[in-house]
């Protein structure tokens, strides 16, 4: 039989759409693509790429707690930037999120044309339980 958990916090941004923050479904954590918004006023915050790659990985860090785990069970990311001359300041944000459980995730980054609401950078994780 298969295990199904819906995760949910309000420690992170509420779905802006018609999806879910994130599931646990056999042993695997997916988590929905988080953007800068700050989950107490539902606004993004101000400022450029560092501020808002730090907000995203506050808003990851939330549900993964939810979900009980830690950033050394994130196995996969996909990080989305709306353009690459911000590749190394998200670089040096996220490198500094992993780099205390020293372990860094398979990833796949991708320039895109626009983000929702207008953010810079978006950034999605896979886990294990």
């Amino acid at each position: 039989m298969s295990s199904f958990q819906k995760i949910e916090t309000t420690n992170a941004p509420a779905a802006i759409g018609p999806y879910s923050q994130g599931f646990i479904a056999n042993g695997t954590f997916y988590a929905s693509g988080q953007i800068p918004i700050n989950p107490a006023t539902g606004e993004m915050v101000v400022g450029g790429i560092t501020e808002q790659t730090e907000q995203v990985m506050k808003n990851v860090d939330a549900i993964l707690k939810e979900a009980g785990l830690t950033p050394d069970r994130v196995v996969k990311t996909t990080c989305y930037l709306t353009s690459m001359d911000h590749f190394a300041a998200f670089n040096d944000i996220y490198s500094d999120y992993f780099a205390p459980h020293n372990h860094f995730p398979a990833r796949s980054c991708i320039a895109v044309k626009e983000l929702p609401k207008g953010a810079l950078v978006e950034v999605e994780i896979l886990g294990l339980v």
